[in-house]
């Protein structure tokens, strides 16, 4: 199966809403590993806000929004509570959010497909690393991340915690 990953549009902006709708809908039947809440986050507002920002990315798969990532070079507030293992001009550090993939899409390497590109878009802009944060316990993300080579590097508040988030695990792929 062949994953491509391109810049997202507003014309995608309803798909990537219905996706994110959908992966919440699975979450809350099962274990919500994220804590992603529908309606509360993440929304197709979020989504816009990626876009206009020229920050989200899409993966296809048989012409299906099949995942989204969006690359930012700008950090949680919390993540200024760690040591992290590069210097921490995020000119040079993009921070990965909302890195979501279809329910339909789970286990067939569009998670793996998303990370890769954000490491060599990162490595093309002369970047020195990729940094992300996990809820605490989400520990399906917490194996993809260390199985494409993200190191942990401490944990922190990132004031969510009235949405029963109170600690995030973060980590840092050094490029």
């Amino acid at each position: 199966m062949k994953i491509t990953v391109e810049k997202a549009a507003l014309s995608h902006l309803e798909e990537i809403g219905r996706l994110y709708d959908t992966l919440c809908d699975q979450l809350r039947s099962g274990r919500n590993y994220p804590g992603w809440q529908k309606g509360v986050y993440p929304t197709a507002a979020d989504a816009e806000r990626g876009i206009r920002e020229g920050a989200l990315y899409i993966a296809k798969a048989e012409g299906e929004i099949a995942g989204t990532v969006i690359l930012r070079h700008t950090p949680e507030e919390g993540y200024q509570t760690v040591r992290w293992l590069s210097e921490s001009d995020y000119g040079r550090i993009y921070v990965l959010y909302t890195l979501a993939v279809h329910p339909r899409w789970q286990r067939r390497g569009v998670g793996e497909r998303l990370l890769r590109f954000a490491e060599e878009k990162a490595r093309a802009e002369g970047c020195l690393s990729l940094r992300l944060d996990v809820a605490r316990g989400n520990e399906p993300a917490e194996r993809l991340y260390r199985r494409c080579g993200f190191q942990y590097v401490g944990a922190a508040s990132l004031g969510y915690e009235a949405y029963g988030l109170p600690w995030f695990e973060l980590y840092e792929k050094m490029l």
